[in-house]
């Protein structure tokens, strides 16, 4: 795949285990990404926005994915991935990631109580709903499962069977922090689209190296001009 490549979101074969409910977090876009300033100055909060999108995207796309929950403050995000048929969520604790993450899995129980449910991370660019449903399929039947990000520092999904509490403890080092709360860590190796979040001019440059969704490719577009044109923010990265 070239560096230019806009990555479709593919269909995947029918799996035996439907019904996920997936929560994503999705702060205001004006604070959103704050670590992408320097790289990416005005463009950040289009860039959060355009992640969200394709996460959302490539969510709804895979078939183990009964309904997306986005809980959200931000009145321009919120219609936008409402559009694309993710539910919605005011963000009522407003007391940061974790009980947004709180709040959306205790309403996904409310709506479908017999369904597992995971919180999925909301900067995942290169998504592919392939690797989605290898990684939900690898959650037991009982119990909570977490996948670490790329550099295995942090989490990008943590997942619960029905009936077993989400207890989300994302922020800076959670693999270490769910793993000794007692979730089984996933270790699948062909993965890397579920954990590639971004932070980071680098871990962007990582995501499209992968395949961007259309949105983020578009949004991203003048941060990496085509071969044999300068690169104002080449140093950046």
């Amino acid at each position: 795949m070239t560096q230019d490549t806009v990555r479709p979101v593919e269909p995947v074969p029918p799996a035996a285990r439907p019904g996920w409910s997936l929560v994503l977090p999705v702060k205001p876009l004006a604070l959103a990404k704050s670590r992408l300033g320097a790289f990416a100055g005005e463009l950040r909060p289009a860039l959060a926005l355009a992640f969200a999108l394709d996460t959302v995207t490539a969510a709804l796309a895979c078939p183990d994915v009964a309904r997306v929950l986005v809980v959200t403050q931000d009145r321009l995000a919120g219609p936008e991935l409402a559009d694309l048929g993710a539910l919605v969520l005011d963000d009522e604790p407003g007391g940061g990631l974790n009980p947004a993450l709180a709040h959306g899995a205790a309403h996904a129980r409310r709506i479908a109580p017999h369904s597992p449910v995971a919180a999925l991370s909301a900067d995942l660019p290169a998504l592919r709903p392939v690797e989605l449903s290898r990684v939900l399929a690898q959650v037991p039947p009982t119990g909570r499962a977490f996948l670490a990000d790329a550099p295995g520092i942090g989490t990008t999904l943590l997942a619960c069977a029905p009936g077993t509490g989400l207890r989300p403890a994302f922020g800076g080092p959670s693999r270490d922090r769910h793993a000794a709360g007692g979730a089984y860590e996933i270790t699948l190796p062909d993965v890397p689209s579920v954990r590639r979040d971004v932070d980071t001019g680098a871990d962007l440059a990582a995501a499209r190296a992968l395949g961007l969704g259309p949105r983020t490719a578009a949004a991203a577009a003048p941060l990496f001009p085509r071969p044999g044109a300068r690169n104002p923010y080449a140093a950046r990265l």
